[in-house]
C-alpha cells in the first residue's frame, strides 16, 4: 500500500497530465476541424493534392485526439482507484491470485506512467494477447 505522501505525488502528476492533455485535445480538436480565430471555416483547398494532404492530416490529428481521450480516461480512472484505495496495485497480478508483495506496481513506472494499471509484466503479457 501506498503511503498518502506517495498518493499525494501521484495525484499532483495526474493532474500535470490531465491539464496538458485536455489542453492538447482542445488545440488538435480546432486544428483538426481546421477552424479559424472567428470560427469559421478556412478556405478550402482548391488542388486535389492539397485536398488529400489536408484529409489525411486531419484524419491523423483526430486518431491523436481519440488516443489522448483514451489516455484522459485511463486517468480517471487512476482517480478512482486512489479513492478506493487500490491504486498501484496491479490489476493483472490480482487476477491471477500472485501473491500482495508482487501485485504492487513499482513507484518507478508509476512515476513514468501515473494512470497504469499493470505492472510491466502483467502489460507485456496482456499486449501480447491482443
Amino acid at each position: 500500500m501506498l503511503k498518502k505522501v506517495e498518493l499525494d505525488e501521484f495525484k499532483k502528476l495526474l493532474q500535470v497530465l490531465r491539464a496538458r492533455l485536455r489542453g492538447d485535445v482542445l488545440h488538435l480538436t480546432a486544428d483538426a476541424l481546421d477552424r479559424n480565430e472567428n470560427g469559421s471555416e478556412s478556405k478550402s483547398p482548391t488542388h486535389l493534392a492539397e485536398l488529400g494532404t489536408e484529409t489525411y492530416e486531419q484524419e491523423f490529428t483526430l486518431r491523436r485526439v481519440e488516443n489522448e481521450q483514451g489516455v484522459l480516461e485511463e486517468i480517471e480512472e487512476a482517480f478512482e482507484r486512489i479513492k478506493d484505495e487500490t491504486y498501484g496495485v496491479c490489476a493483472g497480478c490480482t487476477e491471477a491470485g500472485r501473491a500482495p508483495a508482487k501485485s504492487m506496481i513499482p513507484k518507478t513506472r508509476l512515476r513514468e506512467i501515473p494512470y497504469a494499471r499493470n505492472c510491466v509484466e502483467c502489460e507485456r503479457k496482456r499486449e501480447l494477447n491482443r
